[in-house]
């Protein structure tokens, strides 16, 4: 362990101190489990400072970026905290992106160094950083690391230091990094606590998110301050039964899930019932409808049903719904949470009166620094002292907050955002695409699906099809950013100043 005799770094209420306070505290106490096995607070702590040793030894310090690339497993979290640890800053990369997409992360960040999983590692190949360290299979560089066991250096890192930067779907095309810093966090710990009443000292909280999500790095960082357990659930196909079949091993009493998994989970666990601890049952980052809302709660009967919804630059959570209020206030996002401030204003940043619709803008300890090395989208952002959501609200006369559309070009597919412009950027450079919009088309399974709209230049060949667009689109956009609809058409619709009329476009083809 680094020496703690720096009476200022041993104050900072970062997540590299709490586990160092668990594992003095806590040592044999439980801080991971994973595929059945534990990792103690002590055991967590070792390795991790170990890592940052090693990291250090090659050359990262303070400011530093780092990206990862991994699917959940224990090593993305020591990965982050020994990153952070030596004052660097952590890059969670979606392991769902292409080469490309990622290069651009690279690239975009700086970033000299990749922690890679062995499954990956082609993948990250073609990315074009620097340096790597391998996580499993032949070449395991990161165990290397651990086993020299040199100590991380005494780093007194800043609480308003960033911690993270995590890659937002851009607007114009371009993901944008939002800057999160350790107090950010720390701050999002105490708004997760608060909303899932983290209160108990047998709880279990469960990470079915990837991890390169803020939903799941939001949702660890409760368990970290309070030196509780996380269960840490693999990713890829979703499998209800051996989701439930963990929960049940593992005495769960927390858990986040986005509605088209709690729907195929309340099916799962009524064909075959497990003996639960479920406490609360938390969903987000999609809308969830009345039916699955009450499947949840028969099925469930004993659990708190919480809804979360926030986004990234706010670490994330903004606004949150009670069980008791979600068939109440059928499609609401909640109420305001303590920890953050708000305002419903119009496009002079006038407050509309409650029941108006405006735009809702933040403010908080939750609040990101901004976005990296992007100060115009930073100021765009930022107008007017406030931060600009891009969600078009109401607010009835109870606070509870209504998202009536979005101000961004956005789709929500699965808890995936998917940013309608990057799509377009890139069915924009297929050879026979004259011009392309996308829009949104409701979907029982995934809350909405991405539709492409396209007019095709003139050409003696057969009409381009959705197979021919999508093994086009492999390899040059993340699959879950794939349009699942196609649809031609002579021209696009325009207005006046030539821009695409998307209202219009959802009106004939969002059906």
């Amino acid at each position: 362990m680094a020496d703690q005799s720096q009476p200022g770094r041993a104050r900072r209420d970062n997540w590299n101190n709490q586990v160092r306070r668990h594992a003095l505290m806590n040592p044999a106490g439980v801080a991971l489990r994973f595929g059945g096995t534990t990792h103690t607070w002590r055991g967590l702590s070792d390795r991790v400072d170990a890592l940052a040793g090693g990291l250090s030894r090659r050359g990262v310090t303070a400011g530093d970026r780092v990206l990862i690339l991994m699917l959940n497993r224990p090593e993305y979290l020591e990965s982050v905290l020994a990153i952070t640890a030596v004052g660097a800053i952590a890059v969670p990369v979606n392991f769902r992106m292409s080469a490309p997409e990622i290069s651009y992360l690279a690239q975009n960040s700086g970033a000299g160094l990749i922690v890679v999983e062995d499954a990956l590692a082609p993948l990250a190949a073609a990315v074009g950083v620097a340096d790597s360290i391998v996580v499993g299979g032949d070449g395991d560089t990161y165990e290397a690391l651990i086993r020299e066991g040199v100590p991380a250096p005494d780093t007194d890192v800043p609480d308003d230091a960033p911690a993270l930067i995590m890659y937002t779907s851009g607007t114009t095309g371009r993901p944008k990094g939002a800057v999160l810093s350790h107090s950010n966090m720390q701050a999002q710990a105490l708004t997760c606590i608060r909303a899932l009443q983290m209160y108990g000292v047998d709880e279990i909280n469960f990470c079915a998110s990837p991890m390169f999500h803020i939903a799941a790095l939001g949702s660890i960082a409760p368990s970290l301050k309070l030196g509780i357990p996380t269960v840490v659930h693999p990713v890829g196909a979703f499998d209800p039964a051996a989701l439930l079949d963990v929960l049940e091993a593992e005495a769960v009493t927390t858990v986040f899930l986005v509605p088209v998994q709690w729907q195929a989970v309340c099916a799962e666990q009524a064909r075959h019932p497990r003996q639960l601890a479920l406490r609360v049952i938390s969903w987000g980052a999609a809308p969830a409808s009345d039916t699955v809302l009450r499947a949840m709660s028969q099925t469930f009967p004993d659990a708190l049903t919480v809804a979360v919804f926030g986004q990234t630059e706010m670490s994330p959570i903004t606004c949150v719904l009670d069980g008791d209020d979600a068939l109440r206030k059928l499609g609401s996002v909640g109420r305001v949470v303590a920890t953050v401030e708000a305002r419903v204003v119009d496009d002079d940043m006038v407050d509309v009166p409650r029941g108006g619709i405006g735009e809702i803008v933040y403010r908080g300890p939750t609040l990101m620094h901004g976005y990296w090395e992007n100060p115009a989208a930073t100021s765009d952002a930022f107008h007017g002292g406030w931060f600009h959501s891009g969600d078009l609200v109401r607010q009835d006369e109870e606070g509870f907050v209504f998202v009536v559309d979005r101000k961004k070009d956005m789709i929500i597919s699965g808890g995936e955002n998917i940013y309608c412009a990057e799509v377009e950027n890139v069915l924009f450079s297929h050879p026979r695409i004259l011009e392309a919009a996308v829009i949104g088309r409701p979907d029982d399974r995934w809350g909405e699906v991405p539709v492409a709209v396209v007019a095709q230049r003139a050409t003696d060949e057969p009409d381009l099809t959705l197979p021919d667009l999508v093994g086009w689109l492999d390899g040059r956009l993340a699959h879950y950013k794939h349009p699942r609809h196609l649809v031609l058409v002579e021209a696009l619709p325009r207005n006046a100043g030539g821009k695409v009329v998307k209202v219009d476009l959802r009106r004939r083809f969002s059906d």
